[in-house]
């Protein structure tokens, strides 16, 4: 046998199947990163204690890295500053950087989710994708119906919205057919989302980071 031990032929024969060292470098930064403010989460949840924030600080300074590095940290944190709101950014596959704030009718995600599907699609901004006769039954369901006093809709609720405007509607319809193409974007949040958003992300196959920031002062955020 050409192994010496259980680790010498599991573990150290990974590095063999490396064909691009700066892509797997890169790789491991943006993960040291997205860990970082996933502790800073959880310590703002009261998850995790705040010496994990220092130990994980100590680990980007030896990488040589900061928050810098990951661009859609400083397009989504501008965005809110101009805005005075919650926002969302997300660096498509091809480099491209989107944002979006809430809006009366969506939230931050959502707005965000449909502007990437256009940018996708190479839809016209102006295009509208979810009809008004679509977005106002749903939001008067959770307000009216559900008890629910936040009518923006999630990104499931926007996602619903949107399959039922492309059984009508040609630039819906290949807006939604470009959903598969957000896997392995890269997004971040001003604000810490709900676990809706956090979930519809997860499944997207997203990599998400959000600020330590609740949008509200609510001790409970849904």
């Amino acid at each position: 046998s050409p192994y010496k031990s259980p680790t010498d032929m599991g573990v150290n024969m990974a590095g063999n199947c490396i064909i691009d060292d700066d892509a797997v470098c890169e790789a491991a930064k943006q993960e040291i990163i997205r860990r970082y403010y996933n502790t800073l989460c959880d310590v703002r949840k009261g998850n995790a204690e705040k010496d994990q924030i220092y130990k994980q600080e100590l680990i980007m300074e030896q990488a040589q890295i900061s928050t810098v590095d990951r661009p859609v940290i400083a397009a989504a944190v501008e965005k809110a500053e101009i805005t005075g709101g919650p926002a969302v950014a997300i660096q498509l596959n091809d480099g491209a950087i989107i944002s979006a704030k809430t809006s009366s009718l969506l939230g931050a995600s959502s707005a965000m989710l449909l502007d990437a599907l256009k940018h996708l699609a190479k839809i016209p901004d102006e295009v509208r994708l979810l009809s008004p006769m679509v977005i106002e039954p749903i939001q008067n369901l959770k307000t009216k119906q559900l008890g629910h006093k936040n009518p923006r809709l999630h990104m499931d609720e926007a996602l619903v919205a949107l399959s039922v405007c492309a059984l009508t509607d040609y630039n819906a319809k290949i807006a939604l057919e470009k959903l598969p193409e957000l896997r392995h974007c890269e997004v971040h949040s001003s604000v810490i989302l709900s676990q809706v958003d956090v979930g519809v992300f997860r499944r997207l196959g997203v990599n998400l980071t959000t600020e330590p920031n609740y949008q509200s002062g609510n001790l409970y955020h849904g």
